[in-house]
């Protein structure tokens, strides 16, 4: 459902020459979503009737500057009962802008943000490993690994999280036994 979403707003933004601009608002909207535990709550709970949701929602939408095509595939996601799918619907529309840009998607989990230097040094790193693809970094924030990251490029992961490397060392005790 995510995937055809994402493709009808992908489209739309395709005629309207507008990928770019919906993709910063659709981050931005995601950003907000990820700082704000009520917001999520909103998104997420069916609790929630579509007239509230989408009164909040355009509340929400305002204050954030997001506006056009943006507002209102949101607004649209809201009334057809699909905004606790949006993140997904989000992550799908990077995809298609990355395919169409020629880029490669490189999922991407740290235990704390990366700061500008620590982005832009890793984004060298996997455009060297790609064969030189431009990168589009989709950062999640897990803090639950302790430290390290995890970087999943197509069928490719490299896990040098702590929590992987503790269990590996609690394995190998247990084995040793």
């Amino acid at each position: 459902m995510a995937g055809r979403y994402a493709g009808a707003l992908f489209e739309l933004a395709l005629e309207e020459k507008a990928t770019d601009t919906v993709r910063q608002e659709l981050d931005k909207f995601d950003a907000l979503i990820a700082e704000s535990p009520d917001l999520n709550r909103l998104v997420r709970s069916p609790v929630f009737g579509a007239d509230e949701q989408l009164k909040a929602l355009s509340a929400i939408l305002a204050k954030a500057g997001v506006s056009g095509l943006t507002a209102n595939f949101l607004r649209v996601i809201t009334t057809n009962r699909r905004l606790f799918a949006v993140r997904d619907m989000i992550r799908a529309y990077r995809a298609l802008v990355a395919k169409n840009k020629g880029e490669v998607v490189a999922k991407v989990t740290v235990a704390e943000p990366l700061n500008d230097q620590n982005k832009e040094a890793l984004k060298g790193a996997l455009k060297s490993v790609t064969g030189g693809k431009d990168i589009d970094m989709d950062v999640t924030i897990d803090p639950a690994i302790i430290g390290g990251l995890i970087v999943k490029v197509g069928s490719r992961m490299v896990d040098t999280s702590l929590r992987t490397k503790l269990n590996s060392i609690k394995i190998a005790m247990k084995e040793a036994r």
